[in-house]
């Protein structure tokens, strides 16, 4: 079994130590570690995180490769610095049996990057009138625990009460993407000053809050865990500290883009900047950036969703909704709540990998950086600072809103299981 030392790393921005990975695990940190045996990484006082986990990847496999596939999408995840990501159930065919969320998990378990664990669909098909087959995805070899019918709203209170109740039995929870669909037809971005000066449909903050306030009363009437998909505006982050005050067990996650973009950006008609749900308020950024660090939100989850150029180069109206995200995340969190110190790295490491890995129960993964842990880990260059070139990116899809953008922040190498798939910025 292989030896490596990380020498001279911050483990989540503390002193400076060194971490010693033998095989598959942590087997000793402290400073003046002897290298012995061992390949030397030296990190010169980078940021070791634990391996990031992301609840809310679209890898797109089966049905549309040409916009990304479980081994691309994996590679992104690594170079990113995410050694588990969840896979969102929007699959063509749509992962609602045991047969297509198996062929997600064995797919990931072929490629390596990192930890791929399907997320179920709620309703067969995503229709929203039927539940799917939850206990046999459960049961399955992938072992779901999260179903989400992510794209679309469980909208059918019942159905969703149903939902609620069934995963209770074994754990599970259930992701909503809050969107009331009779509020949002037609909608093309944020309702609003800028929606009105532009002409383009509204998408009201309150289709999202009306579902967050029903799935909240429903979780604890049934005494289940539901889970607030990209939540994106102030109301909604109300609603959510109101549930958590009342003890409801519900938790919430924010995307990078909607701590950083506003709806001012559609002014340029570019369809990179059409998202669902849309971007929003600069108050709605800062209500969001406050939340995520009193605890409020809970997570940070990428909504990567990659699409090929022809479904984003086109008028705004017929272009697909959507951004990726796996390889600027930790860049954003930096610049939006590191540098701006409402976070340090400790609680980034909180909201980017120990609490999604709690949340989705990736086993060994959002763990301490400690001895005897499993080495799911990452080291990022908290100095640097460069443009966002999507020429480099390892998705198979280019859709960041980000091109030519100055982040801060560079993951230079991700181990799984000690294994190295990402060495000085390059995927092995």
């Amino acid at each position: 079994m292989s030896k490596t030392l990380i020498r001279g790393a911050k483990v989540l921005g503390g002193e400076a130590q060194d971490v010693l990975i033998d095989g598959e695990t942590i087997a000793e940190t402290g400073t003046g570690l002897s290298a012995e045996g061992a390949e030397v990484v030296e990190a010169d006082g980078r940021v070791l995180l634990p391996g990031l986990v992301d609840l809310h990847t679209h890898l797109r496999e089966p049905g549309r490769e040409d916009s990304e596939t479980v081994l691309t999408g994996t590679r992104a995840a690594a170079a990113g610095g995410y050694t588990s990501v969840f896979a969102m159930a929007n699959t063509f065919p749509v992962a609602d049996t045991a047969g297509v969320v198996e062929q997600v998990w064995r797919l990931g378990k072929e490629h390596g990057y990192c930890d791929v664990q399907p997320i179920g669909a709620v309703t067969v098909g995503l229709e929203g009138r039927k539940l799917a087959e939850l206990g046999a995805m459960h049961e399955s070899a992938a072992q779901v625990t999260v179903f989400s019918d992510d794209g679309k709203c469980v909208h059918d209170a019942v159905i969703m009460r149903r939902a609620l109740e069934y995963v209770k039995a074994f754990g599970g929870v259930i992701a909503q993407h809050a969107q009331e669909p009779r509020l949002t037809e037609g909608a093309q971005m944020n309702e609003g000053v800028v929606s009105a000066e532009l002409g383009l449909g509204g998408w009201p903050a309150v289709a999202e809050e009306s579902i967050i306030a029903r799935d909240v009363l429903l979780a604890d009437h049934v005494g289940s865990r539901v889970h607030i998909c990209h939540l994106s505006t102030a109301g909604s982050v109300e609603i959510v500290r109101w549930a958590k005050s009342r003890g409801i067990d519900v938790t919430a996650e924010v995307t990078p883009h909607h701590l950083l973009l506003t709806d001012e950006l559609v002014r340029t008609y570019n369809p990179v900047y059409k998202v669902n749900p849309p971007l929003r308020t600069e108050r709605d950024v800062m209500a969001l950036r406050e939340a995520l660090a009193d605890g409020t939100i809970d997570i940070v989850a990428t909504d990567h969703a990659p699409h090929p150029h022809e479904d984003k180069d086109c008028e705004w109206a017929a272009a697909a909704m959507g951004m990726v995200g796996l390889e600027t995340a930790l860049s954003v969190v930096q610049e939006t709540m590191v540098d701006t110190g409402l976070l340090d790295w400790a609680g980034v490491a909180e909201r980017m990998s120990f609490t999604p890995a709690r949340i989705g129960r990736a086993e060994g993964h959002g763990r301490p950086v400690s001895a005897g842990e499993p080495a799911n880990l990452t080291l990022v260059d908290t100095a640097y600072r460069g443009p966002v070139d999507p020429a480099g990116f390892a998705s198979r899809s280019r859709n960041t809103p980000y091109e030519g953008r100055e982040l801060p922040g560079r993951v230079t190498h991700t181990w799984l299981r000690g294994k190295a798939t990402l060495v000085d910025g390059k995927l092995t």
